[in-house]
């Protein structure tokens, strides 16, 4: 059996639709919890697939975060050893600092559903599930273009949505992973940021009821093909 580790900075953001994808692929996935279990234990090269989950903290703020900095030099080792590794929201954000690209906050919160406008190269990888349909967005922060990576797509708030380097790099801002059942924690984990940018709670539940169960159908499409991309 293959083996899966996800990273992980709050509980309720876990792997969501896409854990039953990788277990139906024949990965064993375990959880690692930053700030809580030693990063520096992790061998980064023993599990076929690195998974670098989200979370609401910056990936620059090291100085409040210090465990920022092993998740970084973990991530690094990871990316120079070619083995499949894929970050959604902090994880992409992780994954495109650690490849030398600036991550810094955006010119404003990106938070609901909302469409991606998918560049060639992600019409033509597992991200074209996506096509122009609504996804959950979650983020304040922005990343440059990593080097060397490729543009999948792109919101008019945020330039870079998703980057991919090959066929076992994949990083997506947006949140493909996201479920219906488990929206309720996002809701109450993430209430104090709802409040402070003016949203409504029962407006996200809303869209989410609206869009969440297509989307990820549509979600649990683009992993299972990006598995079955990977190189053996």
């Amino acid at each position: 059996m293959k083996h899966a580790v996800a990273i992980r900075h709050v509980h309720f953001e876990d792997l969501g639709t896409f854990g039953p994808v990788i277990e139906e692929n024949g990965y064993r996935i375990r959880y690692v919890d930053a700030g809580l279990d030693d990063l520096g234990a992790v061998d980064v090269g023993a599990p076929d697939l690195l998974v670098i989950l989200g979370g609401p903290i910056g990936a620059y703020e090291e100085d409040r975060y210090p465990f920022l900095e092993t998740e970084l030099a973990l991530i690094a080792r990871r990316l120079d050893n070619g083995r499949p590794i894929l970050g959604l929201c902090l994880g992409a954000q992780l994954m495109a600092r650690a490849m030398g690209a600036e991550v810094r906050p955006g010119p404003a919160k990106e938070i609901g559903w909302g469409p991606l406008t998918l560049s060639g190269p992600g019409e033509k990888g597992p991200l074209r599930y996506l096509g122009a349909e609504p996804v959950l967005h979650w983020h304040g922060d922005l990343f440059e273009l990593p080097p060397g990576a490729e543009r999948l797509a792109s919101t008019e708030i945020c330039p870079n949505q998703a980057f991919a380097r090959g066929p076992a790099v994949l990083g997506c801002q947006f949140h493909p992973e996201a479920s219906v059942d488990g929206f309720e924690r996002w809701l109450i984990g993430h209430a104090a940021e709802i409040a402070a940018v003016g949203l409504s709670p029962n407006v996200l539940r809303r869209e989410t009821e609206l869009y969440g169960p297509a989307a990820a159908k549509r979600g649990r499409a683009v992993i299972a093909d990006w598995l079955a991309g990977l190189p053996q």
